[in-house]
């Protein structure tokens, strides 16, 4: 799909998911971009990109040879017919290899893919205002879309979530596609 420096960007496969169930652990129990408190197990990892991947979606993964180094994929943002052309993004990256250009690598890329899925507007819900996701975002055209404070409790303390958000293809400017929902 896509390649920084000596990163590839693809589609995640199933032969995925210990990396990305690791990648995510971290996360899970150092940070507090996710509100999760218990990690997935690799089998729950293994059922989301098939659920992700089963709809169209696009889940991605970055590559540093044959080494994952970071992931991300787009989910409708509510379960609601009407909300059908809108996505959430999630993406992480490796603890050990953030600030080197993986997280704007696999954004763009998943940018790209939503839009080419159909999806007319990307949500960003960013845990505890993760300072590093919200440059992220900004940098990739993002706007912050409203905060709502107090919203989750993890490491001690209640943590404020970010909603940033970007149009995709025409964005609200045109009717959707026929074609789709």
């Amino acid at each position: 799909m896509s390649t920084s420096s000596s990163v590839t960007v693809r589609n995640a496969t199933a032969g995925d998911a210990a990396a990305i169930a690791a990648i995510y652990a971290h996360h899970v129990l150092h940070g507090t971009a996710s509100y999760e408190l218990v990690p997935p197990t690799v089998a729950e990892t293994v059922a989301k990109i098939g659920r992700v991947t089963g709809r169209g979606w696009p889940f991605l993964v970055a590559c540093d040879g044959a080494e994952v180094v970071g992931y991300c994929y787009a989910t409708q943002f509510r379960d609601r017919p009407a909300y059908a052309h809108a996505c959430e993004n999630s993406i992480y990256v490796a603890h050990d290899r953030r600030g080197g250009g993986i997280g704007r690598a696999l954004l763009e890329a998943l940018l790209d893919a939503a839009e080419a899925f159909g999806f007319r507007q990307m949500v960003a819900v960013i845990g505890g205002g993760e300072p590093a996701s919200v440059a992220l975002h900004a940098a990739c055209g993002f706007r912050q879309a409203g905060r709502l404070t107090g919203m989750g409790w993890k490491a001690g303390r209640w943590l404020d979530t970010v909603y940033m958000q970007i149009a995709l293809g025409g964005g609200n400017a045109t009717a959707p596609d026929a074609g789709r929902p």
